[in-house]
């Protein structure tokens, strides 16, 4: 088997088991566990299946599918800078969707999308394949893009069958960014956040560019755009 392939077998274990964890298996080993028991379990496997792939991507020698095109850096920029907005705005307010028993209407980033922390992890998926167009990155980012989204829908199943309150949450927000204004669910001012989400993505979107090449050994693809 080569590394490459070694490599994906070790993102669909990472995405496999979160997927079975968070679902299936929750019951059964919260039963058996206790909630305490099956929380170490959840991060220990997490842990050792992204850990595995990291390390394999490491091993892998770094090579170049296609050439970016100059013109993809500023909006591929522009889309890690959302996805750090989206980060700090799901962490910023309550989401019912990660938080059981938060009430009321959507607010902040929710009306946006109701998978903010979800999106993050897509777009910068997305944007690190795109921009590396390494085959490694592909595959690990692509492992990580996918279990966001696929665990995002899989999260609006479980929160509808849990609370049927919940179905209203999602009949007056989005899953896809945007979708709930451009389609009048939301007004045209949700497009503004907040202060704090826009403040901070943008700080941590500067302070991420800055600490890239200690960090990971390589400055931030697309940083020579901003010079």
């Amino acid at each position: 088997m080569s590394d490459l392939m070694l490599l994906a077998v070790a993102m669909a274990a990472f995405v496999a088991s979160h997927e079975l964890l968070s679902h299936p298996l929750r019951a059964p080993l919260v039963a058996r566990l206790g909630e305490k028991g099956f929380a170490l379990v959840y991060i220990v496997v997490a842990f050792a299946t992204l850990g595995w792939g990291v390390e394999l991507w490491r091993d892998i020698p770094k090579t170049k599918l296609w050439d970016t095109p100059a013109g993809l850096y500023g909006p591929m920029l522009a889309a890690m800078l959302l996805a750090f907005v989206l980060f700090v705005g799901s962490v910023a307010a309550p989401n019912p969707a990660m938080m059981p028993g938060v009430k009321g209407p959507p607010r902040g980033m929710q009306r946006i999308t109701r998978h903010p922390m979800m999106w993050s992890f897509a777009i910068w998926a997305v944007v690190h394949m795109v921009m590396t167009a390494d085959p490694r990155t592909i595959i690990l980012a692509a492992g990580i893009g996918t279990l966001a989204l696929f665990g995002a829908a899989m999260q609006d199943g479980k929160k509808r069958a849990q609370n049927p309150e919940y179905a209203a949450h999602m009949a007056a927000t989005s899953f896809v960014p945007f979708a709930a204004i451009l389609t009048g669910r939301q007004p045209l001012a949700a497009l503004w956040p907040g202060v704090v989400p826009v403040l901070g993505g943008v700080v941590l979107f500067a302070g991420i560019i800055w600490a890239h090449p200690m960090l990971i050994g390589v400055p931030a693809a697309g940083w020579g755009y901003l010079q």
